[in-house]
C-alpha cells in the first residue's frame, strides 16, 4: 500500500518503510517532536528532510488527550480532554501565540465569578466566594467539616498554601536559601515568589520538621495524603480533597512534587489561563500541519507498534512491526532511532520483548522507573441543551465543585447564533470513576433528540459516543442537587461520553510516586538503555503532569540532548525545561 506522505493523515500502510526517526504516538510529545526535527519557522529548514521522520499512531485521530469536539446544533467548542495553558507555560504559549500566531486565536478561558459558582459539600450549598466574604467582614465559614480550630474559616486553596507554607519554614535549611521568597501576608494569605529552577533545588532537599511520624523525613519520601493528614488531620484531608475539586490532587503522590503543583496551579491568585478558539486540539493540529508540509512527512494512522527489536536490515539499526487496523495486516518499518511518545499504560502493552530491549543492561532500573508514576483515571460527560439553564440562577461561565460522583461541571457557553448551550456535566476522577464505570457499561445508550435547529441525521453519527440512558438519568440527578431547587436541570439533547481509563491510555493524566528521586527518573526515560537510541517521552514522566506543556519540556530536553538540535529560536532562552 503506498501513503500519502507529506499530506494528511494516512491509514494505510507501506510494507519494508525506511526512515531515520520513527515516533510512535501522535499526541503533544510525538506531533512536537517530528515538528522541530522537519521544521524550523525562522530558517524553513529542520535538521531531518520530511520522509526521514515518520509517526505511527495506533488511533484513527490525532491529538492523544487533546480532543476537542463540537456538538451538533453548536459553534462551541467542547473539550473531552486537556482544556487550557497558563501564560507561565512558555512552549505552549510561545507556539500559540507568537509561532501560530496567525492561525491560532488565544482567547481567555474563563474561570467564573467566585460569588456566583456553587460549591455543594456535605448537602451544605455555598458559594464559592462565601470563605472569603466572610473573612473580610472579620468572621470565619464554618462548613460540615469538623475541621482543627486553626483551620476554621479557610477555603480549600487558603488551606493548601498554609500546610505548604507551614512545611517550608519549619526546615531551617529551606529559611536560609530560600526563606524570603514565601511570606505570610494576613491570616489567610501567603505568597509564593519561587520558581521552578528554585523548585528543583528545593524539592530533593526539603526536609520535614513538625513534630510526628515523619519528623526528619525527605518531603519526597513522603505521600501528599500523609502529609495533608499529619498537620490538618483526616477531616482536613477530606476537606480538601472535597473542596478543591480534584481527588487527583490529594491522592498519596509524592510531596514535593505536589507543592509547586499546588502553589503554583490551583492555589495561586491570578493565574491567567487561556485556551484556542475552535479548540485547544489546534495547537497539535498547526503542530501536525507544519510538520506535514514538509515532502515525505507522514503520520499513519490506525497503525498498532506490536514490537520492535533490533534490525538484520542494513543501514537500519530497528524493525518495527505495527497492525494495521483497518485491514488486520501486519507490516515492517525500519528505524535508526526510535521515540515512544506514549504514557505508561501504552509502554506496558507492549511485547515484552521491547522491554526487554529497554531494560537491557539496566537491571531492575528500567521498571522500577517505568513504575515511578501513578496513572489517575478520568472520566467527562459533555451535554448539550436547547437552552442554558443554569443562567436563570447567574451561573455564567466557570466551574461548580461538589462532593457529588460528578465532583465538577463546567459552564461552557450558549451558541451565538441559537440559545443552543454547552456543559461539561460532569469531570471526575480517582475513586469516582469506579462510580460511573458500570453505569457506562450498561448497553442501554441516550437517545439524542433532533431540536428546531439540529435534525436527527445531523444527530446519527455520533450514536456511538452517547453515555448510557443511565448515566445520563444519574448525572441529571447530581445536577439537580448541586443547584439546588431554584433550577429544573431538563434532559440534554445530546451527549458525548469519554473514560480516558480506557486503554492505551490508563488514565486522564499521571503524578509521581512518593519515594523516588524525580530528576534521575525523568533523565532515565529520555533514554533508558544508553546502548541504544530509543527514548521515551511526554507528559507522564515529566514535571508538569497534567499539562501538555509537560510533555513539550520533556521532548524538548530530549531533543536537545540526545538528538543534537539547537535551542528554538521563538522560545526565550531563559526558560527552564526542568530536570
Amino acid at each position: 500500500m503506498s501513503g500519502r506522505g507529506g499530506k494528511g493523515l494516512d491509514s494505510g500502510y507501506r510494507n519494508g518503510l525506511k526512515t531515520e526517526v520513527a515516533i510512535v504516538g501522535a499526541g503533544a510529545a510525538g506531533l512536537y517532536s517530528a515538528y522541530r526535527l522537519v521544521a524550523d519557522p525562522a530558517t524553513k529548514v529542520g535538521r531531518l528532510k520530511g520522509g526521514e521522520v515518520q509517526i505511527f499512531e495506533m488511533s484513527e485521530r490525532i491529538g492523544g488527550r487533546l480532543w476537542s469536539v463540537t456538538l451538533p446544533g453548536m459553534t462551541i467548542s467542547a473539550e473531552l480532554g486537556g482544556m487550557r495553558y497558563m501564560t507561565s507555560q512558555e512552549i505552549a504559549t510561545s507556539l500559540i501565540e507568537k509561532v501560530f500566531a496567525k492561525e491560532l486565536k488565544p482567547i481567555p478561558f474563563p474561570m467564573g465569578d467566585d460569588d456566583s459558582l456553587d460549591v455543594y459539600l456535605r448537602k451544605q450549598r455555598l458559594k464559592a466566594g462565601s470563605w472569603t466574604k466572610l473573612q473580610k467582614a472579620g468572621g470565619k465559614l464554618t462548613t460540615n467539616y469538623r475541621l482543627n480550630d486553626d483551620d476554621v474559616g479557610f477555603d480549600a486553596d487558603q488551606l493548601f498554601n498554609k500546610l505548604v507554607y507551614d512545611t517550608l519554614t519549619a526546615d531551617p535549611w529551606f529559611v536560609k536559601n530560600f526563606g524570603g521568597k514565601v511570606k505570610k501576608t494576613g491570616r489567610y494569605d501567603y505568597s509564593f515568589e519561587l520558581d521552578s529552577r528554585d523548585w528543583d533545588k528545593i524539592k530533593p532537599q526539603l526536609t520535614y520538621n513538625l513534630p510526628g511520624p515523619y519528623w526528619g523525613q525527605k518531603v519526597n519520601a513522603i505521600g501528599f495524603w500523609n502529609l495533608i493528614k499529619d498537620q490538618t488531620s483526616q477531616e482536613g484531608y477530606e476537606f480538601l480533597a472535597d473542596a478543591g475539586g480534584y481527588y487527583s490532587n490529594t491522592i498519596n503522590w509524592n510531596a514535593a512534587e505536589a507543592f509547586p503543583y499546588m502553589v503554583g496551579d490551583f492555589s495561586r491568585a491570578g493565574t491567567d489561563y487561556k485556551t484556542i478558539a475552535g479548540g485547544y486540539e489546534g495547537i497539535l493540529k498547526s503542530l501536525a500541519a507544519h510538520y506535514l508540509d514538509q515532502a515525505g512527512a507522514g503520520i499513519w494512522t490506525e497503525n498498532r507498534l506490536l514490537v520492535f527489536k533490533r534490525s538484520g536490515q542494513e543501514g537500519y539499526r530497528y524493525k518495527l512491526q505495527f497492525m494495521n487496523q483497518r485491514e488486520g495486516k501486519t507490516w515492517v518499518a525500519y528505524a535508526n532511532r526510535i521515540i515512544l511518545a506514549m504514557p505508561r499504560r501504552s509502554l506496558e502493552l507492549l511485547d515484552p520483548a521491547c522491554l526487554d530491549l529497554l531494560a537491557e543492561g539496566a537491571g531492575d532500573t528500567f521498571r522500577r522507573n517505568l513504575d515511578s508514576i501513578i496513572m489517575e483515571p478520568s472520566m467527562k460527560i459533555l451535554m448539550g441543551f436547547t437552552e442554558p439553564w443554569w443562567r436563570t440562577i447567574g451561573l455564567l461561565s466557570g466551574h461548580s465543585i461538589t462532593d457529588l460522583p460528578m465532583r465538577q461541571c463546567y459552564y461552557f457557553g450558549v451558541d451565538p447564533a441559537d440559545s443552543h448551550s454547552l456543559l461539561l456535566g460532569s469531570y471526575n476522577d480517582m475513586d469516582t470513576v469506579s462510580f460511573w464505570q458500570p453505569l457506562s457499561a450498561q448497553p442501554a445508550k441516550f437517545v439524542a433528540q433532533p431540536t428546531a435547529r439540529v435534525s436527527a441525521e445531523e444527530l446519527a453519527p455520533l450514536a456511538g459516543v452517547q453515555a448510557s440512558e443511565v448515566m445520563v438519568q444519574e448525572a441529571i440527578n447530581q445536577l439537580q442537587e448541586l443547584h439546588g431547587p431554584a433550577v429544573t436541570v431538563p434532559r440534554p439533547y445530546v451527549t458525548w461520553f469519554r473514560d480516558w481509563t480506557e486503554d492505551p491510555y490508563g488514565g486522564g493524566y499521571h503524578a509521581w510516586k512518593a519515594g523516588y528521586s524525580v530528576a534521575d527518573v525523568m533523565a532515565f526515560m529520555r533514554l533508558p538503555n544508553p546502548s541504544e537510541a530509543i527514548h521515551i517521552c511526554g507528559e507522564a514522566y515529566s514535571d508538569q503532569q497534567g499539562w501538555i506543556e509537560g510533555a513539550f519540556c520533556v521532548a524538548e530536553r530530549m531533543l536537545q540532548d540526545h538528538l543534537g538540535l539547537a535551542w528554538p529560536t521563538w522560545l526565550d532562552k531563559q526558560y527552564y525545561l526542568g530536570w
